[in-house]
């Protein structure tokens, strides 16, 4: 694998939109899609342009994550394949969910040209709120400690952060030097770099050590984790207490990115009972708990979207009540995918695990089982 190599001297913002912008100039593409802070400084949104003055301001690696990138692509194609030539910049994560939902034919990806980052990670919504300043401080240093503990939780124990299923990858991870890398992924990305004149002769060694070397602590780290939250949340009891302050807002289902149904089953009609039933379920239980339904409501999530469950952290930094639940989702979702040896994102052309029958699968299902079962009785023994 090799690509291009830019020295951006600490600033990588500025060969990032000048490389969009030469894109933009050259009809290579129509538009960009890209985050921009948002007037009052504390946020940062999405924007299609086409001016290239416009640009300049843009972020193409924002400290936070406010609205997940692929939920942008999607509310531009979701109802057929985009009438110019697009260019958008996301992290892997954004990228993966992006190939998730193409599968489940909630987006287009015809005129749509993905550019993928190396992501250090993204640093909590709430805290960069309080201080957006300290915020742009904290993240500029992460390129400098890819193991900062300033990162979310969730972002500690991704493993999946560099390149992805893009056309262009933008490799930052290079060590010592302030370089970074312009890596085609995909014929459409050769095209791109070759119409921009871009000599792809670097060799690319040294960043691919690196990011290995970063995944597998961050994979151990995860590994670690997962052992914390089956022990924590893996029984019942334990899962209602984990859940008892949700106020059934739903947030985490709105800026969910795989969470695309246009009427959620838990906010239809079915969910809309007369007053007498409430009764009947308080006098059964001898109390009863509003808003109701909440366990139900997280279990039927995780089972809806576990399969393309890609990690972002999204329901966490908007729970209103500060449910550390990214860790619950994100541990369902690689359970499931284990089981079916799938990874959301990964692959564009493998197809969904539910949507297709193999004759051999699932075996691992009875030896769970057993295990289980054993280690019941030897308790009890």
């Amino acid at each position: 694998m090799k690509g291009a190599k830019i020295n951006h001297d600490g600033d990588i913002r500025k060969p990032i939109i000048n490389l969009l912008k030469a894109g933009l100039e050259q009809k290579i593409f129509d538009a960009v899609l890209i985050p921009m802070r948002i007037p009052s400084g504390e946020s940062f949104a999405w924007i299609l342009t086409q001016d290239v003055d416009v640009l300049d301001e843009a972020y193409p690696l924002p400290p936070v994550i406010s609205v997940q990138g692929a939920k942008a692509l999607s509310s531009l194609t979701r109802l057929g394949e985009a009438d110019m030539k697009i260019a958008t910049l996301m992290r892997p994560c954004e990228i993966r969910a992006i190939t998730e939902l193409n599968k489940l034919q909630q987006l287009s990806l015809d005129n749509i040209s993905l550019f993928s980052i190396d992501c250090p990670g993204s640093l909590p919504n709430d805290e960069y709120m309080g201080d957006a300043e300290k915020g742009d401080e904290d993240f500029s240093s992460l390129l400098d400690n890819w193991n900062s503990d300033r990162i979310r939780d969730i972002c500690q124990i991704c493993d999946k952060f560099s390149i992805t299923v893009s056309d262009i990858h933008i490799g930052l991870m290079a060590g010592e030097n302030k370089d970074m890398f312009i890596i085609p992924n995909s014929l459409k990305g050769e095209k791109i770099l070759e119409d921009l004149k871009m000599d792809t002769d670097q060799d690319l060694k040294n960043w691919s050590s690196l990011i290995e070397e970063i995944s597998r602590d961050r994979k151990q780290k995860r590994e670690e984790k997962w052992k914390e939250v089956r022990k924590e949340y893996g029984r019942a009891d334990n899962l209602l207490n984990f859940l008892s302050q949700c106020i059934a807002c739903h947030t985490c289902r709105s800026v969910c990115p795989i969470c695309y149904c246009r009427q959620c089953y838990f906010e239809s009609d079915a969910f809309k009972l007369p007053s007498y039933n409430y009764l009947e379920r308080a006098q059964k239980k001898g109390s009863f708990r509003l808003p109701p339904d909440n366990l139900l409501f997280h279990l039927g999530r995780m089972q809806h979207m576990s399969m393309s469950c890609v990690s972002c952290g999204l329901c966490e930094d908007m729970c209103p009540m500060s449910i550390p639940i990214s860790h619950l989702f994100s541990y369902v979702a690689d359970k499931n995918q284990d089981v079916f040896d799938y990874v959301a994102g990964k692959d564009p052309d493998e197809p969904l695990p539910l949507t297709i029958y193999r004759t051999e699968e699932l075996e691992i299902i009875p030896e769970m089982y057993t295990e289980t079962h054993e280690e019941r009785e030897r308790k009890n023994a």
